[in-house]
């Protein structure tokens, strides 16, 4: 399968640093910063704790404040998940005010086995991020419980927030020289499928008309129904296409919606797939993209047998 990851000549995402040092400096640090930015004024986005989040409401009420989605975490999903889902909701934000303000919290519930989801996590938003003008704040502990995260978030941010303002961090390097070559955790392992079909690039019309036929029996209307099959067929044909000469797709219905996973045996070169828009003049290498814009969750990893992508539609 081949993904095409793209770094920004130009940003307009200030992305920074603050390092605690614990959870109640985390918690006072992140009330102060709410309200100054409150009294200025700006529009406020907060992706916290759940505690340091009720604080910051305490302190500053819901009048101005919106809460990004949660961090789908280490075992529910990948930071590029997380990192797509922020960009859409704040590129919404950003259409109704020219600049928003962004608080984000290390959590240690989604670390993971090591840290590295935030290390994914913060390099897939200086991507998906790029183009938006949002001022991000991350709140990082100086002493984390695990070494990879200190490191992920030295690497990362472009700045470090210092006594109230902002200073280059030398430490900073690109989100494609920090990702490449780390192993991309898998998503949690479900149980069996409930469809699973070969095929190549001659029956990717079979792989629609599966999905075509299963989506309104899960409460799928036909607009979101042809959103699923679209986000379905760009992975599929990206698949045959890049991949291998044949791939194997796997189905799950679920209450909450369609699962599909797509396996070829191909490499997967780039770490930050399909989160930045390609430029309209490109002919091709938009079917990750796409696919992030229509599902509610887009994890891709590598194994010794190949390239996987799972996805999940609600209705």
């Amino acid at each position: 399968m081949k993904v095409e990851s793209r770094v920004p000549a130009h940003t307009r995402l200030r992305h920074a640093v603050e390092f605690h040092d614990g959870p109640e400096d985390q918690l006072t640090r992140a009330v102060a910063f709410a309200r100054a930015t409150v009294r200025r004024g700006e529009q406020l986005a907060v992706a916290v704790p759940p505690t340091v989040e009720k604080a910051v409401f305490d302190a500053v009420g819901h009048a101005g404040v919106v809460a990004l989605t949660a961090p789908f975490g280490a075992s529910g999903g990948s930071g590029q998940t997380t990192a797509a889902t922020w960009a859409r909701e704040l590129r919404s934000l950003v259409q109704s005010d020219p600049g928003v303000t962004v608080l984000c919290g290390h959590d240690p519930a989604h670390d993971g086995v090591d840290g590295g989801y935030w290390t994914e996590l913060d390099a897939a938003l200086n991507v998906s991020l790029a183009d938006l003008p949002v001022d991000l704040v991350c709140l990082y502990p100086a002493w984390p419980l695990h070494l990879e995260v200190l490191e992920g978030a030295r690497a990362n941010h472009p700045y470090v927030l210092d006594d109230g303002g902002l200073r280059h961090n030398p430490e900073h390097r690109c989100p494609l020289e920090v990702l490449r070559g780390r192993e991309r955790a898998a998503p949690l392992v479900l149980g069996p499928p409930d469809l699973t079909y070969r095929y190549n690039s001659w029956q990717l019309h079979e792989v629609r008309r599966m999905v075509a036929r299963l989506a309104p029996a899960l409460g799928f209307d036909p607009v979101r129904s042809e959103d699923l099959v679209l986000a379905v067929n760009e992975i599929a044909t990206n698949a045959v296409e890049h991949g291998a000469p044949q791939a194997e797709i796997q189905l799950w219905a679920t209450a909450g919606g369609l699962v599909c996973e797509v396996h070829d045996t191909g490499d997967l070169d780039e770490p930050l797939p399909g989160l930045t828009a390609p430029h309209p003049a490109e002919p091709r290498g938009r079917g990750v993209w796409i696919a992030r814009q229509l599902c509610d969750l887009l994890h891709v990893w590598q194994d010794r047998r190949g390239t996987h992508v799972r996805l999940h539609a609600t209705p």
